[in-house]
């Protein structure tokens, strides 16, 4: 099969789906390569590293889904893309159409059939290829907050882990999942006090595991009011497979926060689970409502593409090359992470959002 990487085209966006090493491994299972001139830079490869390994380089976007059957990428198709997609492609990359009715009206007018990343489901529930950049979300979820609470960065001047003779700093968690255990498990690292709401026995028992500093409690809405009046970091990690995020934070919660404090909505690719998010990007990443600062990009682990690039390829690659073999359909987890085929709508999680 033909198999394209194209350039990631979304602002800043620096990974790569396919890295050198896994590009190799198809060739030489007989499966052509092409990559987009350029397209692995960001996450340090250079075209030399892909034409080494026997990929041929196609030196635009236009050429790149020209020749390729199967387009794997990281994030989803927008404007630069969606002129090059065609009915006969077969699209697998990051989707998150639940809030996104404009983007699946194109798709679905296409055509194509779309595989999102974020909906193969294996037996258990368990999501395989959101996992890693979950967990790569969640630490920087942290860093990134951490840093908004600087003074000079508008915050309220705060250090989370404090020191001897100040208090503590406190971070509340919504979600103990991938993105949200690993967001509880630095900040609780760095000496904060961490709240948690999960609603899950097994993962608040994880989350207490982690230390002294750490407190679970289930999300009720008065508790979720009650914890985030006087948090200084926010952090939303709520996920509902394939649909749009529920709101756990209304904008009255938002209200009843301290001026200088910082949300960061990691399930704003989902559509946030805060009322007052809104998505932005790494060339505009903040702003302010109720005086508090939100954080809500929607490709946060593209910040660090030497990292992601590697985690993300080595969790698809054994999915790229069932779908490369051409008997994907045998396979479970990929069938359920068809989100578009012939003009419909096929995940149970998205039939009807467009009325």
């Amino acid at each position: 099969m033909r198999i394209g990487v194209p350039r990631e085209t979304k602002t800043l966006e620096g990974r790569v789906a396919l890295v050198p090493s896994a590009c190799a491994d198809l060739v030489r299972r007989g499966h052509e390569v092409w990559v987009e001139a350029s397209a692995g830079i960001k996450s340090g490869f250079a075209d030399a590293d892909y034409t080494r390994v026997g990929v041929k380089i196609a030196p635009d976007a236009a050429a790149l889904y020209e020749k390729g059957e199967l387009i794997v990428k990281v994030k989803e198709p927008i404007a630069g893309d969606l002129k090059h997609l065609r009915k006969d492609h077969l699209l697998f990359c990051y989707l998150h159409l639940a809030p996104e009715p404009e983007l699946t009206r194109k798709l679905l007018d296409i055509g194509l059939t779309g595989v999102a990343f974020e909906t193969v489901e294996l037996d258990n529930g368990d999501l395989p290829l959101l996992a890693p950049m979950s967990i790569i979300a969640g630490r920087i979820a942290v860093q990134i907050g951490t840093h908004l609470l600087h003074q000079p960065a508008g915050g309220k001047g705060k250090l989370l882990g404090g020191l001897p003779s100040t208090e503590r700093g406190k971070v509340v968690v919504l979600g103990a999942g991938a993105a949200g255990g690993n967001s509880a498990q630095l900040a609780a690292a760095g000496g904060a006090n961490v709240v948690v709401f999960e609603k899950r026995q097994d993962r608040m028992a994880q989350m207490m595991a982690l230390g002294s500093n750490v407190t679970t409690l289930y999300p009720y809405e008065e508790a979720v009011a009650r914890e985030l009046r006087d948090a200084d970091l926010v952090i939303g990690a709520v996920l509902v497979t394939g649909a749009k995020a529920p709101h756990v934070i209304s904008a009255e919660m938002v209200k009843g926060m301290e001026p200088g404090s910082v949300i960061v909505d990691i399930s704003v690719d989902q559509g946030g689970c805060v009322e007052t998010t809104r998505p932005t990007t790494y060339a505009n990443p903040t702003y302010v409502e109720h005086g508090v600062t939100h954080f809500a990009v929607t490709n946060m682990p593209g910040a660090v593409p030497q990292t992601s690039s590697h985690a993300i390829c080595a969790a698809i690659l054994p999915f790229v090359q069932k779908l490369a073999a051409g008997n994907w359909r045998e396979n479970k987890p990929l069938l359920r992470g068809i989100n578009v085929e012939g003009g419909q709508l096929v995940h149970p999680a998205l039939q009807g959002m467009l009325g």
